[in-house]
């Protein structure tokens, strides 16, 4: 996001919790943020803030500091992001009124194959090769929606499962370009999929993505709401007896207690995370149901991320890194959420004045996920941080120069 666009994101916030500029300051903490910093922001005469007021905005307004900076992007590199690529997406989530019924799939069709092809977009996705994965989204959905016209009635299952899969991963594309109401349409549709297919563990994970959803929309209570009951269903159906099951599971979990953090409620999220630490060991003795990339992600590295995660935004910097400390992640968390630990690593750096420990944080985000780092607001965020200093520690002006901060 440029600077530019904060004070009109933090209005728009500030609006849509229908509070005043003054009730704003006071839920933010007025020792960190005062009225007039939240009216400058606002009428454009300040462009930008710190790390610590910025978080404190955002635990006031009770949403994530990506959704006050921005989300990080799914864009094309012409910066584009509703040219013909993603209208050709939105045109495969939400097919033409009254038009044809799909025609089943041509011959040679592999359910196989598709279902390679949609893990491919997961993976994808959490490598932030957004620009592959839109160009792709509208073939993969309309096989999978040819699919479920099929005459045999396990292919037809077959096809609506991977239609809720490749609708799901629609809806998290759509809300990386911050159109959550997009992501919405596109989740309710993978919902319906996901219904009629043979796979009891589709509609949670879709519930899961919906919650997130309602997170990016400031819809805390609803995100609480959906993701606790659905888990509470699961453990009493007896589905966490399997890996893929306690899986999703986990990251319901895990999705209920960042939104109570979000919410204040911050000892019943750390009730939910220590529940969810503890049945994360049992996932590698569990059976493993096959491909990884497409369940959710839940393992004890994806556990402890999310508290580094909810530590520092929250306050704790030193929790954080010494949560942090010495973890060895598993082989199959995804980059994305590699992404999120070394920023709130590096954010937690920050706030403690530990400015080299921030650049050596981003030195090995930059070498790990560079694709990721470019696209992250939260980056950007904590570099002009650090660049503001007035002595710039070894390293900082390479970082600076690659996220296209200067002078």
């Amino acid at each position: 996001m440029a600077n530019e666009d904060l004070g009109r994101a933090l209005r728009r916030l500030r609006r849509l919790a229908s509070l005043t500029q003054e009730e704003l300051a006071e839920r933010s903490g007025v020792s960190v943020v005062s009225v007039d910093v939240i009216r400058q922001l606002e009428q454009g005469r300040k462009h930008s803030a710190r790390l610590p007021t910025l978080h404190a905005l955002a635990n006031g307004l009770g949403v994530e500091l990506t959704t006050l900076l921005g989300d990080p992007p799914a864009v094309s590199s012409s910066g584009e992001n509703d040219g013909p690529r993603f209208v050709a997406v939105r045109r495969a989530v939400m097919p033409v009124l009254w038009g044809p019924e799909p025609e089943p799939p041509r011959p040679g069709f592999s359910p196989v194959r598709l279902r390679e092809q949609i893990a491919e977009g997961w993976t994808q996705y959490h490598s932030a090769e957004f620009d592959t994965v839109t160009k792709a989204l509208p073939d993969l959905i309309s096989d999978a929606r040819a699919a479920t016209a099929s005459a045999d009635d396990e292919d037809r299952r077959a096809g609506y499962a991977a239609l809720a899969k490749a609708l799901q991963l629609a809806g998290h594309v759509a809300v990386r370009m911050g159109k959550t109401d997009l992501a919405l349409i596109s989740l309710e549709r993978a919902t319906d999929a996901a219904q009629q297919s043979s796979d009891p563990l589709l509609l949670p994970m879709i519930v899961n993505s919906t919650a997130w959803t309602y997170q990016r929309q400031g819809r805390l209570e609803d995100a609480l709401g959906i993701a606790l009951r659905v888990a509470d269903d699961m453990a009493d159906a007896g589905r966490t007896g399997t890996a893929d099951g306690l899986k999703v599971w986990g990251a319901l979990t895990m999705s209920a207690a960042t939104s109570a953090a979000r919410s204040g409620d911050y000892e019943r999220a750390a009730v939910m995370m220590e529940a969810a630490e503890k049945e994360a060991g049992r996932v590698a003795q569990l059976p493993d149901g096959g491909d990884n990339r497409m369940v959710s992600v839940f393992s004890p590295s994806s556990v402890r991320i999310e508290r580094v995660r909810l530590a520092v935004q929250y306050g704790h910097p030193q929790d954080a890194l010494a949560l942090a400390e010495g973890m060895r992640l598993s082989k199959d968390t995804p980059p994305s959420w590699r992404t999120w630990l070394l920023l709130d690593v590096a954010r937690a750096h920050t706030d403690i004045g530990d400015a080299a420990g921030a650049v050596k944080t981003l030195e090995s985000l930059r070498r790990v996920a560079p694709t990721w780092m470019q696209h992250h607001t939260l980056a950007v965020a904590v570099v002009r941080d650090l660049w503001a200093l007035p002595n710039h520690p070894p390293g900082l002006r390479a970082l600076a120069e690659f996220l296209g901060i200067g002078e």
